[in-house]
């Protein structure tokens, strides 16, 4: 059975000098600009909802919010009912 050698961590890596993050941090105006077209890109490929899905989505959201609501209300009078009946 062949037992294979292991490097140490962080050995093999070139090392990193002070040069080496001066160009990784640059914020050219060619870099910006590249970044927004980049972006732009990606958001046309984005395929959006239409206006009945988002509506529909919405109103699920509020019906649960008010049903979790009415549900958390509850449960905070049920115990703050128990503990002063408890206390007493």
């Amino acid at each position: 059975m062949a037992s294979k050698k292991k490097t140490p961590i962080g050995k093999g890596l070139p090392e990193k000098t002070e040069g080496d993050t001066q160009e990784k941090i640059s914020f050219s105006p060619a870099r910006i600009k590249e970044f927004f077209r980049e972006v732009q890109v990606e958001f046309n490929k984005v395929v959006w909802p239409d206006r009945k899905v988002t509506t529909g989505l919405t109103g699920f959201v509020i019906v649960l919010v008010i049903v979790i609501s009415i549900y958390l209300g509850s449960v905070d009078l049920l115990l703050g009912k128990i503990v002063t009946m408890v206390l007493r």
